[in-house]
């Protein structure tokens, strides 16, 4: 057994930094815009541009700088933009940041490899941040061998939300554990030229696209790649015809009933469409709930919330984390941790319920038990904060379809380092197809082809 761990963490070692060279000379001019000229008490952070991040980049100078004198320059970037700076810049031993934001796909590749500083003693040793009051299955889903090596800063699985008005509207009604074929049947019928009827991400990227399209590929039975019996992968399974199925049903949903210009359309997009009464139903990241719910949302309660549809598996919906690690070449861990530790403890989530415009029910969710024993939030949070923890205790991260699947676990992605690229590669010709510029075939070929060189 040990030998065939020491294996495995050479072996993603050696793919981990395979990866890393093929997007250096993409996002290499990062570096220097993010570094800059910092003083000792000057950390640089890079994180996603999605709402909670952003609450607590303007919050930072008040509530963290202020008491500590430590200043944080962020930098602030789309998720497919940041996935390829942290990878450059934590695999290459850069020193452009102190601390990144990355998540359960990275964090226990990066941190077996050797690339990131082992969080657990730290976060144990500091009382305030009450490392027993994680919620265990983020925290899991962070670590490797035992050893945390991201903080979460939020949690999420993945469920769909519909406007209840819209569908009552329409003579609709979705159960708690909808089918994608209800779903789809659903989407159709309340579509209109003002509003669609679902919005689905399909904009390029593995972690855009493709952690959609992956949760939609695992409940029809298709999957990227067999698995060898010691959890390697094996042959390529893109041609196969569950595969195709899976496709073609989510291109040609989001064709009859899917929002505009659903080719460059992700998470931010959809929210935003949502919001603007554009769209009726959206499937994504449970955390979205927070913004429809908030103080200031014009669609606060309005909204209905049901598990990730499923079709031949008992559940689909994916567990994630924005978490923030400090790179093994941190330029200053000390204080990196001081600020990780304040951002991802529950003093910061307290504090945001009453310093943000979205109020108690956009502060972070999912990763402490001691946010949903907070009176205020369990108020603001009552359409959709049971739903979410319950979808993400029932995230199948460790099977999450009808056949085994290689390296570490996850639903929206296959846990080995070939998958980024492959992904991103795919989701592309996938794009394509949603948008009616490539024939499914010849996108299905393509992949294909990907998929089988990056494991050969």
């Amino acid at each position: 057994m040990h030998e065939a761990r020491t294996e495995s963490v050479r072996s993603r070692r050696t793919l981990v930094v395979a990866l890393i060279v093929a997007v250096a000379a993409i996002t290499a001019t990062f570096a220097a815009t993010a570094s800059g000229t910092s003083t000792a008490k000057t950390i640089s952070v890079a994180i996603v541009a999605n709402g909670q991040m952003q609450d607590i980049a303007s919050l930072t100078p008040a509530l963290f700088t202020a008491k500590t004198g430590i200043k944080v320059k962020y930098t602030i970037l789309d998720e497919g933009k940041l996935r390829q700076v942290t990878t450059r810049d934590v695999g290459s031993g850069g020193k452009a940041f102190d601390a990144v934001m990355i998540g359960p796909y990275e964090a226990p590749q990066f941190g077996a490899a050797g690339l990131l500083q082992d969080l657990t003693s730290m976060a144990k040793a500091d009382k305030a941040y009450t490392y027993n009051d994680l919620i265990p299955a983020v925290r899991n889903a962070l670590s490797a061998n035992g050893k945390l090596y991201a903080s979460p800063f939020y949690g999420e699985s993945s469920f769909l939300m519909y406007r209840k008005d819209i569908l009552a509207k329409n003579g609709v009604k979705l159960g708690l554990h909808p089918t994608w074929q209800q779903v789809a049947a659903a989407a159709r019928k309340i579509n209109t030229s003002s509003m669609a009827g679902i919005c689905l991400r399909g904009k390029p990227g593995w972690g855009d696209l493709g952690a959609a399209f992956t949760t939609v590929l695992n409940t029809f039975g298709g999957t990227w790649w067999s698995a060898k019996s010691n959890g390697q992968p094996d042959k390529a399974q893109v041609d196969q015809p569950a595969f195709k199925q899976a496709l073609d049903f989510y291109a040609k949903l989001v064709q009859d009933a899917g929002e505009k210009d659903a080719a460059n359309s992700s998470f931010n997009e959809c929210l935003t469409q949502y919001q603007a009464n554009k769209v009726a139903m959206w499937y994504d990241a449970t955390v979205a709930a927070g913004t429809l719910e908030a103080a200031d949302s014009p669609v606060k309660g309005k909204n209905g919330y049901a598990f990730a549809p499923v079709y031949k598996t008992k559940s689909s919906g994916w567990l994630w984390s924005w978490a923030l690690a400090i790179p093994r070449s941190s330029p200053d861990p000390t204080d990196a941790w001081t600020y990780i530790a304040w951002a991802t403890g529950p003093q910061y989530i307290k504090a945001a319920g009453t310093h943000t415009k979205g109020g108690w029910a956009a502060i972070p969710p999912g990763t402490r038990f001691s946010t949903y024993r907070i009176p205020q939030y369990k108020a603001a949070a009552k359409a959709f904060a049971a739903t979410t923890l319950a979808a993400m205790k029932a995230a199948p991260i460790t099977n999450p379809g009808t056949s085994k699947r290689p390296g570490l676990p996850g639903v929206q992605y296959v846990g080995i380092p070939q998958f980024q690229d492959v992904g991103n590669r795919c989701t592309q010709l996938f794009s394509a197809v949603i948008a009616g510029s490539m024939d499914d075939t010849k996108a299905i070929s393509q992949c294909q082809q990907i998929a089988a060189q990056a494991v050969k």
